[in-house]
């Protein structure tokens, strides 16, 4: 069995450094971690229901246009077009979304072995499920509530993580 004193080889390339992890990056990657399993859930959920979601948008499209505006706001400027290019792209939106949790998750693993590349690869994976919406759906996905959410929770975890830089090599 590979001792932790050891470089990360095959064998051990999930072990925890030999030096502690201060407190706080230990948190954000945990957090990584459930966030990352949720995502890759909801990309797949996604992507079973596009079709569902659009029929029921376009039921609805009668609603939302008597909707208050902040609700309306909340969908975006153009909900039935939006989902009509979710359910479209489906398959390419599914497996980036994939492919950013994967490389989140790798990051969140190196940083846990106090890697400065960690960091990189995290960023990374943060931005390809976005520069995928932007390509595949337009840039009004990103004025959505979900979107805005979405851009804010990337921002306050990269200031975080950055804060943590500090103690990685």
């Amino acid at each position: 069995m590979a001792t932790t004193n050891q470089p990360a080889n095959a064998e051990n390339w999930l072990e925890e450094p030999s030096g502690k992890i201060p407190s706080m990056l230990n948190v954000l990657t945990i957090l990584t971690y459930v966030g990352n399993g949720l995502g890759i859930i909801s990309a797949f959920y996604s992507y079973i229901t596009a079709a569902s979601n659009y029929d029921k948008i376009v039921q609805a499209q009668d609603k939302l246009d008597q909707a208050p505006g902040f609700l309306k706001s909340l969908m975006g400027p153009d909900p039935v077009g939006t989902a009509h290019r979710q359910l479209d792209n489906r398959l390419p939106l599914l497996l980036l979304n994939l492919v950013g949790c994967l490389l989140c998750f790798y990051g969140a693993l190196q940083m846990r072995k106090l890697k400065k590349t960690g960091f990189s690869i995290y960023i990374i994976g943060d931005l390809v499920p976005y520069i995928g919406l932007v390509l595949f759906i337009g840039a009004t996905m990103l004025t959505s509530f979900g979107g805005l959410f979405g851009i804010v929770i990337i921002i306050v975890f990269a200031i975080l993580y950055a804060t943590q830089l500090k103690y990685m090599k």
